[in-house]
């Protein structure tokens, strides 16, 4: 088996980011050197707070959190916490941890990590205001970065925030234009055109219970907030769970699919704020700074999600997942 990547998650956990963290920090390809947060689905502390939170859960308070940028750059900031929970965690109230405490300046996290070890990845799940800055500072610093996988965009779907634009990039636009800009390793776009296809319905709930009930049991209380909102807004049964798919596409990267193309982010504070266009006809000839995924293996997806949060194993899983996805597993 090949050596585990180093990765840096950037993130504002969130329910999604929690379960995206967990799926990292259960995988033996990934080696999750330290969690930088972002004001995003909560302000900044909450998010390191939460993040804290899930490395308790796993036993892996070794693992540093810092705390980045606490405002866009240029955009006032507005939370998701009314999708969150004020707490992020869907109000579950999960005790804080005490053991450990979040440190400051997560922009000098990533740089100083980039400095000592140039090939490590970055899994960058919430809006993109603390990457932006490594980049104003010294955008050469992510020349050897091994992979750049970002959850937010979107393409050919409609925005959650606006009619055009996903929310990490609506957060702050300044930044994603940027990001998309300035960075010169190839941008992998994990967007909602492919996310939308990962929803954690109560069966799968209900299945990851029965075999893991403590896991499970975490899992339900922290979506319970979600299932609501998303029943409430969208008429969906279950929850859109975003960014574990990122954290999916960089452990198997045969699970997605897509093009390669130029995009850039509306960075104006208007109707188009936060609007990811990709230049997929070539209008203006410019170099491809994008992977843009489009497909997704929705089975391959939650056979890893299911076998490396929960424990599932087969023949159990196979039969399960098969009933769980309306037998298109």
């Amino acid at each position: 088996m090949n050596a585990a990547r180093n990765v840096i998650i950037d993130c504002d956990p969130g329910i999604d980011d929690s379960l995206a963290i967990l799926l990292a920090l259960n995988s033996p390809e990934l080696n999750v050197v330290g969690i930088t947060t972002v004001c995003g689905n909560v302000p900044t502390h909450i998010g390191a707070e939460n993040a804290l939170k899930i490395l308790a859960l796993a036993d892996r308070l070794d693992i540093p959190v810092f705390m980045g940028e606490n405002r866009p750059l240029e955009v006032a900031y507005t939370s998701a916490q009314d999708t969150h929970g004020d707490d992020g965690l869907g109000n579950s109230q999960i005790p804080a941890v005490t053991k450990v405490h979040a440190a400051q300046d997560g922009v000098a996290f990533i740089e100083r990590t980039l400095t000592e070890e140039p090939t490590t990845s970055i899994l960058a799940l919430g809006p993109l205001t603390n990457i932006a800055q490594v980049l104003q500072r010294d955008a050469h610093l992510f020349d050897q970065v091994d992979r750049f996988v970002l959850m937010g965009g979107n393409y050919r779907s409609h925005g959650n925030c606006s009619p055009v634009a996903e929310y990490n990039f609506w957060c702050d636009p300044d930044a994603a234009k940027l990001t998309f800009d300035l960075m010169p390793v190839p941008i992998e776009m994990v967007g909602l055109d492919v996310t939308r296809k990962i929803v954690l319905t109560p069966s799968i709930l209900e299945y990851m219970r029965a075999i893991n009930p403590e896991m499970g049991q975490f899992i339900a209380k922290i979506t319970r907030f979600y299932f609501d909102f998303h029943w409430e807004y969208e008429r969906v049964i279950g929850c859109v769970i975003n960014d574990p798919l990122a954290v999916a596409a960089m452990i198997d990267p045969e699970i997605l699919g897509g093009f390669d193309a130029y995009t850039t982010v509306v960075a104006t504070d208007d109707v188009a704020r936060g609007q990811s266009i990709v230049d997929d006809h070539d209008f203006w000839h410019r170099a491809n700074n994008s992977h843009i995924m489009t497909d997704v293996d929705v089975n391959t997806f939650w056979r890893l999600f299911l076998s490396r949060v929960v424990g599932a194993t087969d023949p159990d899983l196979s039969t399960t997942l098969h009933q769980l996805l309306g037998g298109h597993a």
